[in-house]
């Protein structure tokens, strides 16, 4: 055994991050699709990127994109699929089950992270921590088909940088003698907890990494981020992390708000503010894994009073055209209220159920002069046989000879369906005219093809 991989921390958290999780979903339960550039989200002219394999990120597809600009950057390759938010659940449920079995409390961030602290990990040195770490990945991968990548270190703060590094489908775990050196090289946006925002401000100032954060005074450090938020941050750039892993109780609401260095003082630029922020919280919400009810649009204006509008839709919804056009129903004009510093959206009445439309076109923004666009709602695609022409790509669909399978495409009165699941390896094609009667459509938990 080497000296390094002798040496000892009195603490090792680990952070696990399971590759490229929703396009690996779905390249396992759809085996056609491994090795091909999937992007995973919505197709429509507000669409936006919830998850792309790793082949796909080659031409520079990557989540939170728009899908108009992936499907550009992949071209003709693309194979852009649904989201299929209750799959993603129950992978993520059975992940952690695994995760938990190595260590009893856990502390999840999203359906495809979280951090752990093995209590038989005190005091061991790199080299059992890894052994530990191996022996995770390797029941995940057995019982589950799927890769995960875990960073480990002596705080929160390193683990979840290091399984970063990790990516894909590795281990790293940081010795404690060489951690100030590998955190004071990185980018100053690598820590966690500095933004856009924060990141340019720093940037102002020639701090460009952790390193050149850390080497600020104190005062310095409060007078740009503030006295509380930057004296915390600080203390992360000297490696200084002493935060326990707990578990966590679900968020009841899930937001993002911007404060602009000039005051809006037209509905347009309310709009874009809009825009932005539903578009962030809603990356939120699909790392949470539930839909949202009820969509709160805040205004911090210029005298620092706060005024708040929300809107309920019918039902719980991860449909960002909906959430967005929702959004807008209940923003303020400037021209009303007085200028604004700052803009928020949050998602609140969080449910479990996860709904996508069945008509994306009505959940759209209205056009800003369009004042009769129908109200966005979301309906729940419905179970059992469909009407002629309708079978949207990527729809689960079950056939008494042929089994589960899914849509590939169709039209002109046609659907092509491949059939297979995560249990019998790359399908067979059939082409079906419409209607077929013995076509229907599926539970997607059938292609898992696990017990549940």
């Amino acid at each position: 055994m080497n000296a390094s991989a002798a040496e000892r921390s009195s603490r090792w958290v680990f952070h696990i991050d399971m590759d490229a999780f929703f396009a690996s979903v779905e390249q396992l339960t759809r085996p056609t699709l491994a090795g091909r550039p999937v992007v995973v989200g919505g197709s429509g002219g507000r669409g936006v990127v919830a998850g792309a394999s790793y082949e796909s990120r080659v031409y520079g597809a990557r989540s939170a994109m728009p899908m108009h600009e992936a499907r550009r950057l992949i071209g003709p390759a693309a194979v852009v699929v649904p989201p299929r938010g209750s799959v993603y659940r129950v992978v993520s449920g059975r992940v952690f089950e695994i995760v938990r079995r190595f260590t009893p409390v856990i502390e999840t961030l999203s359906f495809d992270e979280a951090f752990g602290e093995p209590p038989e990990l005190a005091g061991a040195s790199a080299a059992q921590a890894e052994e530990f770490a191996t022996a995770m990945r390797a029941a995940i991968r057995d019982e589950t088909g799927l890769a995960a990548s875990v960073g480990l270190g002596s705080g929160k703060q390193i683990a979840k940088i290091a399984s970063g590094v990790a990516k894909p489908d590795g281990l790293r775990a940081i010795l404690p003698s060489t951690e100030l050196e590998f955190l004071h090289g990185l980018p100053v946006r690598k820590l966690w907890g500095i933004g856009p925002v924060s990141g340019e401000r720093l940037g102002r100032l020639g701090v460009e990494t952790i390193g050149d954060f850390a080497a600020l005074s104190e005062t310095e450090v409060a007078s740009v981020l503030g006295a509380t938020v930057g004296p915390a941050l600080h203390r992360l750039a000297h490696g200084i992390d002493h935060r326990p892993v707990a578990e966590r109780a679900d968020a009841k609401q899930i937001s993002a708000e911007s404060t602009f260095a000039t005051d809006i003082i037209d509905l347009t630029g309310v709009r874009a503010a809009v825009s932005s922020a539903a578009s962030h919280a809603h990356r939120r919400l699909l790392d949470d894994g539930r839909g949202a009810r009820t969509v709160v649009v805040k205004h911090r204006l210029s005298d620092m009073s706060i005024l708040t509008r929300s809107s309920t839709l019918a039902t719980a919804t991860t449909d960002l055209g909906a959430l967005t056009a929702a959004a807008y129903r209940v923003m303020l004009d400037p021209l009303d209220i007085g200028p604004v510093r700052l803009v928020g959206v949050g998602y609140s009445g969080l449910d479990d159920v996860r709904q996508d439309s069945l008509f994306p076109e009505l959940d759209a923004a209205p056009d800003e002069d369009d004042e009769s666009s129908p109200a966005p709602t979301s309906v729940q695609i419905p179970r059992g046989p469909a009407a002629v022409d309708d079978w949207p790509t990527g729809t689960d669909v079950a056939h008494p000879e042929h089994g589960h399978g899914w849509v590939q495409g169709g039209g002109h009165g046609f659907v092509t369906v491949r059939f297979e699941t995560r249990a019998t390896g790359p399908g067979r094609t059939r082409n079906f005219r419409l209607p077929e009667p013995l076509l229907t459509r599926a539970d997607p938990l059938d292609s898992l093809d696990w017990d549940l």
